[in-house]
């Protein structure tokens, strides 16, 4: 009896012990299952997608949704307050008063579409200030892209010539009686950042002289700062005169169309990854001997390039950025994982496989060739001006832009929607971003999209985020944006904008500064010449 009694006591001192060790394992399976519902799902990074993750070599933890987001998304809180304006004052001297009948000015543009569009501007203004009649700009035929478009081919010339009327003449070729000067002419080139007082010096003796002049390689040829009539003029000629053939208008609205029939908001990526920009720019993007022979040997035919040390580039913050980094950075801005992006680009260098982490972050993805028919698009291809045309067009439209480089398309259009609103227009703080996606794999989420908010802060397009005169013209064109007195009031400019005190020369068609503006013009004209 006692031997049972014993054998007994052993097992219920067991059961004892077990309760415990079983009560624990419950409680941890419990406290996992909450933990499985109180999170969002995660992004890894693989093309391997498994219960709403997908699994990649990073070990940063990326929620799919956008997550807790510092401002607005869509659009500036303070973009209300301001306008556009580009009118000439009373004091602008019109055409009627300006004209010279024996002065021909004939430009040759250079580089890719928006850079000739640069050339296209300064070339109105230079005109205006040689008091001559503006022939309509060759376009760059020769350069890297080969794209045989002339200017009737990309921009309604008609609109162009008529809406500057008050201001240049303008006319599509040379008068039948003056055809003859083309005869032995010489094209010229002018200093980059040429002044007005450089065009006087420089060109109109000769122009008085052979009364047709040809300004060749035209892109950044005039000074970025100007007095404010002739900068106004700028704007009249960026915003309002040069548009595009209603062919380009109408292929372009059903991009914007169709990306408005999926989403209420779309967001436009100028992506900026193709083979020229990376060979131009000296980066590495870890493609191994087969990526540095082949941007190498791009890069060498850029002349004046010097070799760059890739790794210093990138830290400086010249390096676009990979998609998957802009996917990154805009899923730490709040995009979450339902909107649509719209990536303008050409050729992506490594194609399918570059894409495919932004793709994965972003699977809404749309391009002009996914959006449209090989028949539509059929008049386009092969014209690499009319492709970016088109792309133009949808990220001009779009509720918010990302620039992937400073290049002309950046700058212009970041201008462009300044001008015309403050939309939304997200610049990547290249610098600063880079120590982040260096370090990402040692920082929680919280971390990583906090200090992406915290760095693009002052890179969002809202206002005042550039001063006056900062950066290129076409990028910030604060003589043409006026602020309202009051949210509720009627457009009315204020005057915040500095103007000197002008006189007009009667030898050319630019403004002379009296004594109040004189030190300026001459610190300008010592920094060209």
């Amino acid at each position: 009896m006692a031997g049972i009694r014993h054998q007994l006591l052993l097992l219920l001192r067991r059961r004892h012990r077990l309760f415990p060790l079983v009560s624990a394992f419950s409680g941890c399976l419990l406290l996992l299952l909450l933990f499985s519902f109180s999170f969002p799902p995660v992004i890894h990074r693989s093309p391997l997608r498994r219960n709403n993750q997908v699994a990649v070599e990073s070990k940063l933890l990326v929620p799919e949704n956008g997550g807790r987001s510092d401002r607005h998304l869509w659009s500036s809180k303070l973009s209300n307050s301001y306008y556009g304006c580009s009118n000439a004052s009373d004091t602008f001297q019109v055409l009627d008063k300006t004209s010279q009948a024996d002065r021909y000015l004939l430009i040759a543009t250079s580089g890719g579409l928006n850079q000739q569009r640069t050339g296209i501007i300064d070339a109105v203004v230079a005109a205006y200030i040689l008091n001559a009649t503006l022939v309509i700009p060759k376009l760059d035929q020769n350069s890297y892209w080969k794209d045989t478009s002339n200017f009737e081919e990309i921009f309604d010339v008609d609109w162009f010539i008529s809406h500057l009327s008050k201001d240049v003449k303008i006319i599509k070729e040379l008068p039948k009686g003056e055809e003859s000067r083309l005869i032995g002419l010489q094209s010229m080139r002018v200093p980059r950042k040429c002044t007005p007082s450089c065009y006087l010096q420089r060109v109109l003796p000769l122009l008085k002289k052979k009364h047709v002049v040809q300004l060749s390689k035209f892109d950044y040829r005039l000074a970025n700062q100007l007095d404010t009539e002739l900068q106004k003029l700028r704007c009249r000629v960026n915003y309002h005169a040069v548009r595009y053939t209603e062919t380009i208008n109408k292929m372009g609205q059903i991009l914007v169309d169709r990306m408005r029939t999926k989403a209420k908001h779309f967001v436009a990526l100028h992506l900026r990854f193709e083979p020229d920009m990376l060979a131009f720019s000296g980066c590495y993007y870890g493609g191994g001997q087969k990526e540095r022979l082949e941007l190498g040997a791009m890069r060498r035919r850029w002349k004046t390039l010097h070799a760059a040390n890739p790794d210093k580039v990138r830290e400086h913050g010249r390096c676009p950025l990979t998609p998957e980094e802009i996917g990154l950075m805009l899923r730490g801005l709040g995009f979450g994982r339902e909107v649509h992006l719209y990536v303008a680009s050409g050729e992506v260098y490594g194609g399918d496989a570059t894409l495919a982490p932004l793709r994965a972050l972003f699977p809404n993805l749309h391009t002009k060739e996914t959006l449209t028919s090989k028949k539509e698009l059929a008049p386009f291809a092969g014209f690499s001006s009319r492709m970016a045309a088109l792309d133009f067009i949808v990220c001009d439209e779009s509720d918010a832009f990302v620039t992937n480089n400073n290049g002309n398309m950046a700058r212009i259009l970041a201008g462009r929607r300044r001008y015309l609103g403050h939309k939304v227009t997200i610049r990547p703080n290249a610098k600063k971003l880079h120590k982040i996606f260096t370090n990402r794999d040692n920082m929680t989420w919280d971390e990583f999209s906090s200090k992406v908010r915290r760095y693009q802060t002052g890179f969002m397009g809202e206002p005042d985020e550039m001063k006056a005169g900062e950066g290129e013209f076409h990028e910030n064109p604060t003589s043409c944006i006026c602020r309202k007195k009051k949210a509720n009031e009627q457009l009315k400019e204020e005057e915040e904008h500095e103007s000197w005190p002008w006189e007009y020369s009667d030898i050319g068609n630019v403004p002379m500064a009296t004594r109040s503006g004189l030190d300026h013009q001459s610190q300008v004209d010592h920094e060209i010449f």
